[in-house]
């Protein structure tokens, strides 16, 4: 029972240090998108969308994150991102400026 409650803890601690790690790439990479596409990387942070298990190119079983960032391409607004990171790498980038949809009224 002992060894039980031990290895539970010490899988929570992994998990907890591996968090910590893909957060970090997952800064480290929006930072970088939003430099290349001219954008205000705004917070300095990240925060965790959700968390799943996926299998990654090699059928390995790893964890799969989804972070939100803001961002803003003006300067005085705030536009919201997302990200999805398999283990450590970058996946998966949404920044949304494919451009605003036209709106047009029947009058």
């Amino acid at each position: 029972m002992e060894f039980l409650g031990i290895f539970l803890l010490a899988a929570l601690a992994w998990l907890w240090y591996d968090s910590l790690k893909a957060r970090e790439a997952a800064v480290r990479a929006a930072r970088e998108i939003c430099v290349a596409e001219g954008l205000q990387f705004l917070d300095d942070t990240v925060a965790i969308s959700g968390l799943k298990p996926a299998r990654g190119e090699d059928g390995r079983l790893r964890i799969q994150r989804a972070y939100d960032f803001e961002f803003s391409d003006t300067g005085n607004n705030r536009r919201k991102g997302n990200l999805v990171m398999l283990g450590h790498r970058l996946v998966l980038l949404n920044i949304g400026l494919g451009g605003e949809p036209a709106v047009r009224t029947l009058h």
